[in-house]
């Protein structure tokens, strides 16, 4: 079978497909659990440091500390997904997460210390998240892959909804600490699923797991190497990092809601509206847009995301905000095609370092835009600032999306042949 009809195939594929894999369901499941802790744990501290301090700025470092680690674990520790049974890599993590988080709601700890341990436990998230990447080609496979990407996608911005508006809620009536025992909750239940229903595989690297140094840096080359060298990988990785401009809301959330009159719970709103339009963009982009066609409506998506936010140039209040917000982040529905090319074009032994890789970067974008954004909220107002990142976004994704565009018409383009 080719491999376009496969994939216009898989457009087709309806969800109880997906579903009825067990192992699937249970990595569903865990991804539902872990994503809603730690969006509690994200709200929370991020309200307790903009309510005792008043700085824009540090709100804004203080939420990049759950964002930024991403990096730097993506870069050094998604190895570990290709040296070690990525099951167990899984669960290791959650379980050190959850004493992370259970040590952070202690009774006394500073905040410098609860966004320490922060940036550790989004540090340890590092290796799941590779690996639990790497994994799903493995437990989907054929016409059912796409969909289950896009379900994993739709999961994901559906559990930032939940996480948003709980944290908001949850923070403004029963305090931090409770969300941070929730969160750690989250983890040792996903932790349960994981290893209840996903089946335990041998590691997919043919090096000795005792073996380090040399071998550790020659994986780190050789991902850093496959990523940026073959196309099939660098353009979808590209219109991954565009993110950065169309979060920064994210960065300002405290004192956007603050001038827009709301407190926690306004917070947990204003977080949960991008989310929630990317939830809806995923399921009409996966359900009703052919694989094809989803390549070539990157580049235009991509810019309307960014574009949408200058609309912040003139205040628009709440309703008016959540609108814009919601609107972004259906057009940020262009990262589920995204995401499926990448991942589908990582060769299996190097996926998990191939992907850490590349979601690293981005959250490593994400954060120097957020805290960039929360310095410039010092002197200008929230909304303006959030305008400004737009407008920049707006331009890069547009000259990406002329070279992608370009690259599509030349038949010779690897990303286009090979992705």
């Amino acid at each position: 079978m080719a491999r376009g009809d496969t994939a216009e195939q898989a457009a087709r594929t309806p969800f109880r497909d997906v579903f009825a894999v067990a192992e699937f369901r249970a990595l569903w499941m865990a991804q539902l659990l872990s994503v809603v802790g730690d969006q509690l744990a994200r709200v929370a501290l991020t309200v307790l440091v903009y309510e005792r301090t008043r700085s824009s700025l540090l709100a804004a470092i203080t939420f990049v500390a759950s964002v930024v680690p991403i990096f730097v674990g993506g870069v050094t520790l998604a190895w570990l997904a290709d040296r070690y049974p990525r099951r167990g890599v899984m669960i290791t993590c959650d379980l050190a997460r959850c004493a992370l988080v259970l040590v952070m709601a202690i009774p006394g700890v500073p905040l410098a210390g609860m966004v320490t341990l922060l940036v550790v436990v989004t540090l340890t998230g590092a290796p799941f998240t590779s690996a639990r990447a790497a994994i799903y080609p493995d437990v989907l496979t054929g016409d059912r892959y796409v969909m289950g990407t896009a379900v994993a996608l739709t999961t994901y911005q559906f559990a930032q909804v939940l996480g948003f508006v709980l944290g908001g809620t949850v923070a403004a009536f029963f305090g931090t600490r409770v969300c941070l025992v929730v969160d750690a909750a989250t983890f040792v239940g996903s932790a349960l699923i994981l290893r209840a229903w996903v089946r335990p595989r041998p590691a997919p690297s043919a090096a000795a797991p005792g073996h380090h140094g040399p071998s550790r840096l020659a994986g780190l080359v050789a991902g850093a190497r496959l990523v940026l060298a073959r196309p099939a990988l660098r353009t979808p990785m590209l219109f991954g990092w565009l993110a950065a401009f169309y979060v920064a809301p994210e960065g300002v959330a405290a004192p956007l809601a603050h001038d827009l009159g709301g407190g926690a719970a306004v917070v947990g709103v204003i977080l949960a509206a991008s989310a929630l339009g990317q939830t809806a963009g995923a399921i009409m982009f996966s359900r009703f847009v052919a694989p094809r066609t989803r390549l070539r409506l990157m580049g235009p998506l991509a810019v309307a995301a960014c574009a949408v936010l200058v609309l912040f140039f003139w205040p628009p209040g709440l309703s008016g905000s959540l609108l814009i917000l919601f609107a972004s982040g259906l057009c940020a529905s262009y990262q589920l095609a995204a995401n499926a090319a990448f991942v589908s074009a990582a060769p299996h032994e190097l996926r998990s370092q191939a992907f850490g890789l590349a979601q690293g970067g981005m959250s490593l974008g994400q954060g120097v835009v957020m805290i960039l954004a929360g310095a410039a909220a010092l002197h200008h107002a929230p909304a303006r600032v959030v305008a400004a990142c737009g407008a920049v976004g707006a331009v890069v994704a547009l000259a990406l999306a002329v070279r992608s565009a370009r690259d599509r018409g030349n038949q010779q383009a690897p990303w286009v042949r090979e992705g």
